[in-house]
């Protein structure tokens, strides 16, 4: 069998689902590889800045590291803005939608929000409101945002900062992207870790 015998979904029969599903549990062990060849198609992407969007994700993860940030921040911090090549008006949702499955909760939530609470930079010079976050305001992740924002994603821009290559964060992603998708265990609803522990 090299492929299904249906042509409508509600036709296939448990043979055409078994052979499905051992197909995408294959495929699924792919998704590292192939989120680190998109971070890599991020130098095509939005330009303008000092660094490239790879630079900066690299950048971002970077400093997490050296702040002594868990592998789930610092997988958060390098596909934080993975969507920027596909989903420009929400590349925030995107990366989260992304990571949902596999990183704690904490993480997800702060990356799904980091554009609204990265407006506290520049939106008064765009037009846009720089305190669109706080209507984020009381939410039990709400400074682990703000905190991302300002020391990892808002100053992660700099030429000349001493930021570790694509290489050195694979096995993380690895790491992140074998574990059992939706695993409470992993996910944590509620946990809260730091992103500091390194002071």
């Amino acid at each position: 069998m090299d492929h299904v015998k249906f042509t409508a979904m509600k036709d296939g029969d448990k043979e055409d689902y078994d052979y499905l599903t051992e197909h995408e549990v294959e495929y699924t062990k792919g998704t590292a590889d192939r989120l680190l060849t998109a971070l890599v198609s991020l130098d095509e992407s939005l330009s303008g800045y000092q660094v490239t969007r790879l630079g900066h994700s690299l950048q971002s993860a970077t400093r997490a590291e050296r702040d002594g940030a868990d592998t789930d921040w610092v997988v958060s911090a390098l596909l934080h803005d993975i969507g920027d090549i596909f989903a420009p008006y929400n590349h925030d949702e995107y990366a989260a939608a992304i990571l949902k499955p596999f990183v704690r909760e904490q993480c997800t939530w702060v990356v799904e929000k980091h554009g609204d609470f990265q407006m506290v930079y520049y939106g008064e010079h765009v037009g846009a409101d720089p305190e669109k976050r706080q209507a984020y305001a009381g939410h039990k992740y709400f400074q682990d945002c703000a905190d991302f924002c300002e020391r990892w994603d808002q100053s992660s821009f700099d030429p000349d900062y001493d930021t570790l290559p694509l290489e050195h964060f694979r096995a993380r992603v690895h790491e992140v992207f074998a574990r059992d998708p939706y695993n409470p265990k992993v996910l944590r609803a509620g946990a809260r870790e730091p992103l500091v522990t390194n002071r």
